[in-house]
């Protein structure tokens, strides 16, 4: 399976033609991406209209859903987002180190375009779909 990182998500509705949003599309005609509620709630909370809102819930409801979040996970993301302070990288968001840290453990692959997933993918061993 593959999850699209928010990022890749706002980069697909904008019409922004790059190799990730590419690379979504083929998923998306593949049939092989999961999202979860992490990305949900960040992805959907940015539509202004109601219209727009109900169109990007819609393709979110035809993925496999996954719950990103629990103590257990949470414990793993606490864990990786100290490694990666360790080594001096400072993660801007911890929703990432989240989606990271569920990618990893289920090994799904992620598409992105978040620099802060890079560290990830050499560091925590993220696999990402380019």
């Amino acid at each position: 399976m593959i999850v699209a990182d928010t990022s890749a998500w706002i980069d697909y509705v904008r019409g922004i033609d790059a190799p990730h949003t590419e690379c979504l599309d083929r998923e998306l005609l593949r049939s092989r991406l999961a999202t979860g509620d992490i990305i949900i709630a960040e992805f959907l909370q940015g539509f202004r209209t109601e219209r727009d809102f109900r169109a990007a819930r819609q393709i979110l409801d035809r993925l496999e859903y996954y719950d990103f979040l629990g103590k257990e996970r949470a414990l793993r993301a606490a864990g990786n987002y100290r490694l990666l302070r360790k080594k001096g990288i400072t993660v801007r968001k911890t929703v990432d180190v989240i989606i990271a840290s569920f990618c990893v453990d289920m090994g799904f692959e992620l598409i992105h375009n978040d620099r802060d997933f890079d560290a990830m993918e050499k560091i925590l061993g993220l696999r990402v779909l380019r």
